[in-house]
């Protein structure tokens, strides 16, 4: 992965061969503390015309349109949608058109198999992960529970994945969690947690090599490790803004 930046939006990008990813920072945006400064989720306490001007600009740094930028409603569930659908909702978000916020779909991944479209997923310690193959990229919010319950091998199914990119999420020196989670992924066999400190990235680039997705990089970086680049719900007490995963199929 290499870093970039434009306009003073930063952000991770990853070659996916035939596709790409983007991993967003805190950095370039005009959201107040505690959501400083590029803070991209709505469901938070910060000021909505403040998370809009954050979308905007992050998707013309991206050089995308905001109805290009595809997003759903997370509830850390295994539901992927392939698009075209028929939520046509802008990344602008819905104040701009007047829409309700239930009509936007419920989900934690997006598939799509053509140029034009970009995948995204908000995170703030979750993986946000990528996945490209010769049918379509997707992009997938993988916390413990999208993981547990197969949401990586669902997308990399449905792309026929053989590379995925994993972006930066909470390390296993900060992600304390107990015998429900660890037992979650207990056939992944050793190496996978020290005590109760789980290594997320790890299980995720292991359920990707059970998958069969031959190249996957990661970034390697914690979340809750470095607040002057991300967001952390778990460092923040809750009190924090969304990053995001984007993925898109072209060079």
């Amino acid at each position: 992965m290499e870093w970039r930046e434009r306009d003073g939006i930063r952000w991770l990008e990853a070659d996916l061969g035939g596709a790409k990813a983007a991993f967003s920072t805190r950095q370039g945006g005009v959201s107040k503390p505690p959501f400083d400064s590029l803070n991209l989720g709505l469901l938070t306490d910060d000021d909505e015309d403040s998370v809009n001007e954050n979308r905007v600009r992050l998707a013309q740094a991206l050089d995308f349109e905001p109805e290009q930028v595809l997003f759903a409603r997370q509830v850390h569930g295994t539901d992927l949608i392939a698009h075209p659908t028929e939520f046509r909702g802008s990344f602008r978000t819905v104040s701009d058109r007047k829409e309700p916020r239930n009509e936007i779909p419920e989900a934690d991944g997006h598939i799509v198999r053509s140029a034009g479209p970009a995948a995204l997923v908000f995170v703030a310690d979750c993986l946000p992960v990528a996945l490209a193959g010769p049918e379509g990229v997707a992009m997938v919010h993988a916390g413990w529970r999208g993981l547990a319950g197969g949401i990586v091998g669902t997308g990399a199914k449905a792309v026929g994945a053989t590379s995925a990119a994993i972006g930066p999420g909470i390390g296993p020196c900060c992600y304390e969690v107990g015998e429900e989670v660890l037992g979650a992924f207990g056939d992944l066999g050793e190496g996978i947690a020290e005590g109760r400190m789980l290594d997320l990235p790890e299980v995720a680039r292991r359920l990707l090599s059970r998958a069969g997705v031959e190249r996957v990089e990661s970034a390697g970086l914690c979340t809750s490790c470095e607040p002057e680049l991300f967001f952390s719900h778990r460092r923040d007490q809750g009190r924090t803004g969304r990053q995001a995963g984007i993925a898109w199929i072209g060079g």
